[in-house]
This record gives structure tokens, sequence and C-alpha cells, in this order.
């Protein structure tokens, strides 16, 4: 890791330099700094708050007028609750992949640090097919929130600010005409130090715009390993219509042969967004179906979100969104307010309230979305953030 990380930056300095990349060196990133604080329900404090630095730096680069180079690092300094909860998220490193170390996340005198190394890789282009390798971001489908075909990057609606980690593999794009797209890629297996050729995934898909619509069809396959001797094997469709209203639908269907056939490995989505009183206010409304055995497999089935913006003014923002799980009747209302201070800094308060049925009746109904999810220790009654960000 800190190779890695050395070695970007001694790249980062020979562009700038001009040694490496003629049209020199491009910067920019965000800097946030967060302030949270929660009040715990069952075994966590009655009361915790915790501070975070995080800045993401982005660099690019043209080779000439046929490649360019990409990079992408994560800065984070924390303190109290924020530095616990990423280096207990880190610490799972540790089980998932034996040999690992436990967290990148390095103790000073009162914070904790970690550098992530984000994107890391290269494009060639020409006028019908470029080529992609390295640490990069692979998005599919069309959906806005849970994003059932976007398999390679988990979304949690949640955390609508977190930025979606990349794959290490490699993808050629064909572009046949102006409208369409063929991709076909392979990215290396989810535990970084299989070296058999095993969860090895690869796969193919195809774009299509029209007018008013949008077409993407997916197929991927998964080599086999432990659990899946017959490999896994995914397949996606999705669509994106303007018409009246914006509607979307994403769907993947998740097949192991080891298992049954059978509705459990399919995820869905659909929904739609509307702007009202000339583009002020945005509403967006998404439903996903999540079975047991999908790409976005949850405790529940069935899951509801839906949100309103409203642009006070060209410098402020407010907005309400609530994500509910169906099934067990718990949701987490999200109430956010962002003021732009001045171009390239902006305040952001946010808060979360997480509600179920045994919050209000004490009838041990506890919900996923709850304070307390069923078979959590830890949970949170509530949770309020205040980030100043600054672009550049």
């Amino acid at each position: 890791m800190k190779l890695s990380i050395t070695a970007v930056w001694v790249v980062a300095l020979l562009g700038a330099a001009g040694g490496i990349f003629p049209e020199g060196l491009e910067f920019s990133g965000v800097l946030d700094s967060k302030v949270t604080m929660a009040a715990g329900a069952g075994a966590a404090p009655e009361f915790s708050w915790g501070f975070e630095e995080y800045a993401n730096l982005r660099m690019q680069a043209k080779i000439r007028d046929k490649a360019v180079f990409y990079g992408a690092l994560n800065l984070i300094a924390a303190t109290g609750s924020s530095a616990a909860g990423a280096v207990m998220l880190g610490a799972g490193n540790a089980v998932a992949y034996p040999g690992l170390t436990s967290s990148s996340f390095v103790a000073g005198e009162n914070y904790a640090a970690a550098l992530e190394l984000e994107r890391l890789y290269f494009r060639v282009t020409s006028d019908a097919a470029d080529f992609d390798a390295g640490l990069m971001r692979l998005g599919f489908g069309y959906s806005l929130v849970f994003g059932p075909s976007d398999f390679l990057n988990p979304r949690n609606p949640l955390r609508p600010d977190a930025r979606l980690r990349g794959i290490l593999g490699a993808a050629v794009s064909i572009y046949p005409n102006d409208d369409a797209k063929v991709l076909a890629f392979a990215v290396g297996p989810k535990n970084p130090l299989a070296t058999e050729g095993s969860g090895i995934l690869a796969g193919l898909s195809w774009d299509q715009h029209g007018e008013r619509l949008s077409i993407q069809a997916l197929y991927a396959y998964e080599t086999p390993q432990e659990g899946s001797p017959g490999g896994i094997h995914r397949g996606g469709l999705s669509l994106k219509a303007d018409a009246a209203v914006g509607l979307v639908a994403d769907m993947l269907y998740t097949y192991n042969p080891e298992g049954d056939f059978s509705i459990g490995g399919l995820a869905a989505a659909a929904g739609l967004d509307y702007s009202f009183f000339e583009g002020k206010l945005y509403t967006l409304a998404e439903y996903l179906y999540s079975g047991e055995g999908s790409a976005t497999a949850r405790s529940g089935r069935n899951y509801l979100y839906a949100s309103m913006t409203y642009r006070v003014s060209d410098y402020t923002t407010g907005s309400l969104a609530c994500m509910a799980g169906l099934d067990d009747v718990s949701f987490t209302p999200i109430l956010s307010l962002e003021h732009v201070i001045f171009q390239g800094l902006t305040l952001s308060l946010s808060a979360q309230v997480p509600l179920d049925r045994d919050l209000f009746s004490g009838d041990g109904n506890r919900g996923e979305l709850g304070p307390l999810p069923p078979g959590a220790e830890e949970g949170v009654y509530g949770s309020f953030s205040a980030q100043v960000r600054l672009r550049f």
C-alpha cells in the first residue's frame, strides 16, 4: 500500500515537472471537514461525536492525443466515533481475507489517519474504440438510487455522498455508431489474494441510445470458486425513458448452478423523477425488490426510497428523503440543507432518524432501518452532521 501511494506521488511530481506528460498534470479535488453527533441505542454510548478531515485528490494528464492518465487519492484524518467506525470497517479485511492487515489506519497523538489509493488507470482512445486498464470505476445501469445492475460498485442510499470504490481490471469500448456502445471487460476476483484464477469476472454490455429511450443489456460470468464450482452467471437489463416524467427500470439476475433457479436471484428496481415549479422542486421515487441471493441482498425483500429537493435560491437547497423497508415497516428519514457560502465552499447539514414499530410500541418488532436492527447490539436513535466542503 505504501509503495503504491509513493509511486503515485513520484509519477505526479515528475508529470508536474513536464518530465513524463508533455501537456502537464492537472490537479483537482475536494476537502471535507465534518463533525458528527449521534444518540446511541442498545449497547452504544448514549452520546458520541466524531470529527473527520477528508480529501479526495484527483489528477490526470494527456499523453499526446492518444492516451490519458488518471489517478486519485483519499487522505483521511479522524478522531472520536469517526475514527472508531473507520477502523472497525478496516478490521473486516482481516476476517474476509486472511493475510491482509486489519486496517490501513495509523494512530497519531489524537487522531487516526489513512491514505487510500482510489483510482489509478489509463485510457487509450481512438475514433472507433477506447481501452481502459487499472484501478477504475466501471458502472452499469441507469438506476438513480439502488443500482441493481451496478453490482461491481454496491451503493448505500443512506450514504448518497459516498464515492463508489473502483475495481482493478480492463475494458474495451467499441462504438458502432454515435448512439451505440459495446463494452467488453474483465476484473480481478473479490479476494485480492486469490492466485488460481478463481473468482475472475468477465463480461459484455451493450448500450443503445434513442431520442427518448436508452437500453443497456449486460452479461457477466464469474469463474468457479469455493461455493460455486460451476461459476456464477449474471444477466441484466436497464431502461431509461424521457417522457412526461423520467422513468427507469433496472434489473440483474444472479444464477449459481449449485442453487435453484428461483426469484431469489433477482434484484429489480423501478423509479421515476419529475421537476415542478420550473425546476425548483425535484422529486424522485424508486422501488427495489431484493432477492436473498441477488446482488443487492439485504435483510428484507422490498424497499422504497423517495426524496424531494427544493432550490430556495441559487445558493441554498433543502431536501427531505426517506428510505423504507416495507417488509418490517422500518424507516430512516433524512433531512438535509446545503448552502454555497461562496463559489468553491459549501456548508452541508444533515440529520437521520431511524424509526421502526418497536420504537413507538416496545413490542419487540425491530426493523432493519430502525434504531437497533435485529441481531445488532449497537445502533443509533438519531445522528446529525455538519460539513464544510472546499472544491479546488
